[in-house]
């Protein structure tokens, strides 16, 4: 294994965390909030740690194989979550350090699982940094270095499909870099667009840039005790489509830009996650009817939700914990299948499931057919049986941990089978409410501070998609040259 150059990597990953809390600095010197002598301790602190492997760690070989990309995607994380949980603490505002790590690790993995009980009381800094970690986190940290540092090697292909959620990551061009740089583009266009779109529906700057940043990244900390409730119609339905928008593979939207429609509208896991959006919507919409004045009210706030949960984002519009039991089991199901490949949303991804029924049904008719040779195609191509494997592989493993962390979540005192349940498959998810005692108008600060480590542990698994982190944390890795 190439150490040197994983400590290298590592090193430069922490100066690009320097760089990017000078942004939460200036906003702490805009507003002339308590935050400005933290952010400037924290950059020192990431100047100095940054500098010292980056100067001192000089790896002979730069090529970088699926083992180191695992390694440095997973250290990356968890340093930068370390990292940045700082200012909280320095200021603060999280006295906790581990209720800080967790707040960070929840930022950075777009997960919006909270610990905080008044967030309306801090400052604006420390608000602006916990939705810029969502922004960050949302497409990736080490896809923006890539986007941005000249001197990489060109193997950084695996340190990307170790960070890009899906079954696979590809090349849109041919140059690793140009397509790193092209979903950033494509990633701020849509958050410049729909953070235009909130200031037109006369939500305050500060405001829409945090909301902007939070639905992007579909991470969903919001600024006020309520989410998003208090906001007017218009400003929930922008913001519920773009939860929508966001959780679609951006591969779509480079496809659109070139002008190749007919790929978009063919694309199976397009039209599924739309679907069930819809229909998801249209049930919902008709089991709450009772509860609102009128169809567009339920309607509004059932797509709302739809989104929220299918995005993995953590907006709320209303205590959805106060619906009926079929529109809340539907959003728990929900939580399970998440966005598409290639978004910033968490969850198994759609692309995962379909290729499971298809694998699924392909075994079935197997089974009536013996000598029948089934082939499963997907958006249009056939899937090789190594893929097939490695998606049942990888649902596999999905279900032995989420089993593995829901049992240890378990052992919380004075919380029920669903707070716990529920509290598992927002994190590993990486949606952030629940439902009962870790519901949208509950927090996380109830839980002890060594379930608060798992579960930050449990949303760092669902972000980097089990492999990275699980590779790490195995002593043959570091043990075997």
């Amino acid at each position: 294994m190439n150490r040197k150059m994983v400590l290298s990597l590592t090193g430069r990953i922490i100066l690009l965390e320097a760089a990017l809390l000078a942004v939460p600095l200036l906003i702490s010197l805009i507003y002339g909030d308590h935050g400005t002598v933290p952010f400037l301790i924290t950059i020192a602190i990431a100047l100095a740690s940054g500098g010292a492997l980056t100067l001192l760690v000089k790896p002979k070989n730069q090529t970088i194989y699926a083992k180191e990309g695992f390694l440095v995607t997973a250290l990356a994380w968890l340093i930068l979550s370390a990292i940045g949980a700082l200012p909280f603490v320095l200021s603060k505002e999280i006295p906790s350090y581990i209720d800080a790590f967790f707040e960070t690790v929840s930022g950075f993995t777009t997960t919006g699982a909270s610990i905080l009980t008044d967030v309306e009381a801090m400052c604006h800094s420390m608000l602006f940094w916990r939705s810029f970690t969502h922004w960050m986190g949302g497409m990736g940290v080490l896809v923006l270095m890539v986007a941005i540092v000249p001197s990489l090697s060109g193997q950084t292909i695996h340190v990307l499909r170790a960070e890009m959620p899906g079954p696979t990551m590809g090349k849109l061009v041919p140059k690793l870099k140009d397509t790193a740089r092209i979903l950033y583009l494509l990633y701020m266009a849509l958050t410049a667009l729909e953070f235009v779109m909130l200031l037109l529906g006369g939500m305050p700057l500060f405001d829409s840039a945090i909301h902007a940043l939070g639905t992007a990244g579909t991470g969903g900390f919001g600024i006020k005790g309520d989410s998003i409730g208090s906001y007017s119609p218009y400003l929930q339905w922008v913001i519920a489509v773009f939860m929508m928008l966001f959780g679609v593979n951006f591969n779509m939207y480079y496809l659109l830009v070139i002008r190749q429609f007919k790929p978009v509208f063919k694309s199976e896991e397009f039209w599924t996650y739309v679907i069930v959006v819809v229909l998801s919507s249209a049930v919902i919409t008709v089991n709450i009817l009772p509860l609102y004045a009128n169809m567009a009210e339920a309607a509004r706030h059932a797509f709302f939700q739809v989104n929220t949960i299918v995005s993995t984002t953590g907006f709320s519009t209303v205590d959805f914990d106060q619906w009926p039991q079929v529109s809340r089991t539907l959003l728990v199901l929900l939580m399970f299948m998440g966005g598409c490949a290639g978004s910033t949303a968490g969850g198994l991804k759609v692309s995962r499931l379909v290729l499971l029924y298809k694998t699924i049904r392909r075994e079935l008719r197997h089974l009536l057919h013996p000598r029948s040779v089934g082939v499963v195609r997907f958006e249009g191509k056939r899937v090789d049986n190594s893929v097939l494997v490695s998606v049942s592989t990888y649902f596999a493993l999905y279900m032995a941990l989420f089993a593995v962390f829901f049992i240890i979540v378990s052992f919380q005192p004075g919380y029920d089978f669903t707070s716990n349940f529920t509290a598992v498959a927002s994190c590993f998810n990486n949606i952030g409410p629940g439902l009962n005692l870790v519901g949208p108008t509950q927090s996380f600060a109830g839980y002890t501070p060594l379930i608060k480590v798992f579960l930050s542990f449990a949303m760092l698994f669902g972000r980097l998609e089990i492999y990275p982190l699980l590779i790490s944390l195995s002593p043959s890795t570091w043990l075997k040259k």
